[in-house]
């Protein structure tokens, strides 16, 4: 049995709203030590470090708008 009690569907929303958090700081931090990686590689200072900040919130924002669309498909079905 499903239940849509207000409460539920708080905690639902807080619980996916905190693993949307989590979920930016990992993809971010990957990128962030990938392009610290390649900073020491290719000795460019913070240049690669920068991109990688970039490109992680980058993939971060579109992988959650894909999650947001799915969840929103299986709802509505």
């Amino acid at each position: 049995m499903k239940d849509d009690s207000g409460l539920y569907q708080a905690l639902k929303a807080f619980a996916f709203l905190g693993s949307i958090g989590v979920y930016f700081c990992v993809v971010v931090g990957i990128f962030v030590y990938l392009g610290s990686l390649a900073d020491d590689y290719f000795m460019t200072g913070i240049r690669c470090k920068f991109a990688g900040i970039i490109i992680g919130i980058l993939v971060a924002i579109w992988s959650t708008i894909r999650q947001v669309r799915i969840i929103q498909k299986n709802v509505k079905d």
